[in-house]
């Protein structure tokens, strides 16, 4: 899950959810400075679905220590420290499930997503906040990982369904920046994120630059970009959240009786130039 606090309660976005809107603005990705996605369908299909191995574990939502639902907050945006929040076998586990989900449907697409995983267990994660003995476990996952990511590339080279172009190891990296930039776009807009940002990659233009893109909040769930990697200079996006009333509970079971009887709201994001 994903939340935000609001008016004594909290607003509670599924991970599916907030990869779907991740996907609409890859959708929307590509303009006269920044090239669109590509391979296309598969690259869409990576952003949009990234996150399906937490569908299970979003249904069965439980609370931190503190009584509060177990989730990825504002406070977490610009560093990964929630292993405090989630046991980390039960964590590599869903991180593994959607890897392995995809690699059935998608290998392209499977590639960036373990890409996306990696990245976050490794230079985006805080060691610290996992317990030692739990170290070799997280390790042992990250060379999984790699070793997923060569025999599927391995895969598509050897199946010649996909120009070799889409392929090579600097191709690959772009896109998964890609996924990288619209996650972080999406979290953002799923905790109603209340400062300024940058998509946590430089990104390479049209004309050979290099350059970051800053994220400026302009009002509840209003980001401007700049540079302007979308394909229209204003863009509306939705997102639905479920709403809990109490900052904390008595246990997981009680927040999930108040989710289960909570009707799901649209939210509107909007991204200008």
């Amino acid at each position: 899950m994903l939340r935000f606090e609001k008016n004594r309660g909290w607003w509670l976005v599924t991970h599916p959810e907030h990869a779907h809107l991740a996907g609409k603005f890859a959708n929307q990705w590509g303009n006269e400075m920044f090239a669109s996605p590509e391979p296309r369908e598969q690259v869409l299909r990576g952003v949009y679905s990234h996150d399906d191995g937490w569908r299970v574990r979003d249904a069965e939502p439980v609370i931190t220590r503190q009584g509060k639902p177990a989730a990825f907050s504002s406070e977490l945006v610009g560093k990964y420290s929630a292993f405090e929040e989630i046991d980390l076998t039960t964590y590599l586990a869903v991180r593994r499930e959607a890897v392995q989900l995809m690699a059935k449907v998608d290998p392209y697409a499977a590639i960036l997503i373990s890409m996306h995983t990696h990245n976050l267990l490794s230079e985006r994660a805080d060691r610290s906040t996992i317990r030692a003995e739990d170290l070799q476990w997280l390790d042992a996952f990250l060379v999984e990982q790699m070793t997923l990511q060569r025999a599927l590339r391995e895969q598509l080279i050897a199946e010649g369904q996909l120009d070799l172009k889409f392929l090579t190891p600097e191709s690959l990296h772009k896109q998964f920046q890609l996924l990288q930039a619209c996650d972080n776009l999406s979290l953002l807009s799923c905790v109603d994120f209340d400062g300024d940002a940058t998509l946590l990659h430089p990104f390479e233009m049209k004309d050979g630059g290099m350059t970051e893109i800053k994220v400026k909040r302009v009002g509840e769930r209003a980001f401007r970009l700049t540079p302007y990697p979308l394909a229209e200079a204003k863009l509306t996006f939705t997102f639905s959240a479920r709403y809990v009333p109490g900052e904390t509970f008595a246990s997981s079971e009680e927040l999930r009786d108040w989710l289960d009887s909570a009707e799901p709201v649209d939210f509107v994001v909007m991204v200008s130039a």
